[in-house]
């Protein structure tokens, strides 16, 4: 009796090593890759759909939370959420209590600063903590504007927050991992570089919060949050290297905004065609941070620098040309500031046994 012969379907080849270095995905980043584009796509047609400001926290909150882990479980949940109901609390208290002085205010920021850097140093939470830090200077970076509610900021974070969770968990179940993903270990650290680390982040992140408060920069978010994520390394070394690629991926990200509005010009009115841009964008610029496998990269420079133009300044009305040059030269010019007090603090801190980095 003959049987029916059924083909075989081959099973998929994972690329090689040497095929890895060459910048080819693996399945588990092809398919990582599909849920940043698809995350930040959720979030930014909620917001703009729902018609609910801050589009920065619906279209930015999925990259980070699907751009900076390589996978999703239930504490990374609470762990995300917790970290926007803990930068709630803080910002209510410094504008409550600590609005009235500048000099107050700026102490108050510094000693919350120095919190969430010690626990990052000490890799205890280290997602919430780093969410914080980024979601806190984005708060008080907003909340600066005159006139500004701080009701509405403080829901528009929640609902973001809230809204990057659910994209998540149902993008892990529409395409979830083949296999197990493990994070990488954090190094330990000694006491001296733990304070090294913690005094690092701290003052320069508080010296930027003071700075643009100062020099009234109200229109430069992206500098705002290129000067904190760059600090996450917390060493010398590291902080130098992620500013260079900063750099980079915001010059790349800036000329991707500025391209998608010259190719779509009156069509920017389209929201679907938007979310597709923005779909193509993401799609291009998540590429290039999954391929450098470096964490903070250049890639993820650009990534998030897309995800701010989208969410925050393209609009029918508004020239995203001026905003792509003002945000480039901006991060340029706070990025060089912020690595010469990088050099003098790193060598003040070393000075002494408590603080010392080696």
């Amino acid at each position: 009796m003959l049987r029916k012969l059924v083909p075989v379907r081959p099973a998929p080849v994972e690329p090689s090593a040497e095929q890895l270095a060459h910048g080819q995905l693996s399945g588990q980043e092809a398919r990582r890759l599909l849920r940043i584009a698809f995350g930040a796509c959720i979030g930014f047609t909620v917001c703009k759909v729902m018609n609910w400001p801050y589009g920065v926290f619906f279209t930015v909150f999925p990259i980070l939370l699907l751009g900076m882990l390589p996978m999703f479980n239930m504490l990374i949940a609470c762990q995300f959420l917790a970290s926007v109901a803990i930068n709630v609390v803080e910002i209510f208290v410094l504008k409550t209590f600590f609005a009235h002085s500048p000099v107050l205010m700026t102490l108050a920021v510094m000693a919350i600063f120095a919190l969430h850097f010690r626990f990052m140093a000490r890799a205890s939470n280290f997602l919430m903590w780093t969410m914080g830090v980024v979601s806190l200077s984005v708060m008080l970076h907003f909340s600066s504007y005159t006139g500004t509610s701080l009701t509405d900021l403080v829901m528009s974070t929640f609902l973001g927050a809230l809204c990057a969770i659910a994209s998540a968990a149902l993008l892990y179940w529409l395409i979830p991992d083949k296999e197990p993903v493990q994070m990488p270990a954090a190094p330990p650290l000694n006491t001296a570089q733990v304070n090294h680390r913690m005094l690092m982040g701290a003052i320069l992140a508080t010296a930027s919060f003071a700075a643009f408060q100062v020099l009234d920069l109200k229109d430069s978010l992206s500098a705002q949050v290129a000067t904190v994520l760059v600090l996450f390394p917390m060493t010398l070394q590291g902080t130098v290297a992620s500013a260079f690629n900063r750099a980079k991926g915001v010059a790349f990200g800036c000329a991707l905004g500025i391209g998608t509005q010259v190719l779509m010009y009156d069509s920017i009115m389209y929201l679907p065609l938007v979310v597709i841009a923005l779909f193509m964008c993401v799609l291009i610029t998540a590429r290039a941070h999954l391929v450098e496998r470096a964490g903070s990269g250049m890639g993820f420079g650009s990534l998030t620098t897309t995800g701010i133009l989208f969410g925050q300044y393209l609009q029918p009305n508004s020239d995203l040309l001026y905003s792509a040059m003002y945000r480039f030269s901006s991060v340029v010019v706070a990025l060089t500031v912020l690595l010469l007090m990088a050099f003098w603090l790193d060598k003040l801190l070393n000075r002494f046994a408590l603080t010392r980095n080696a």
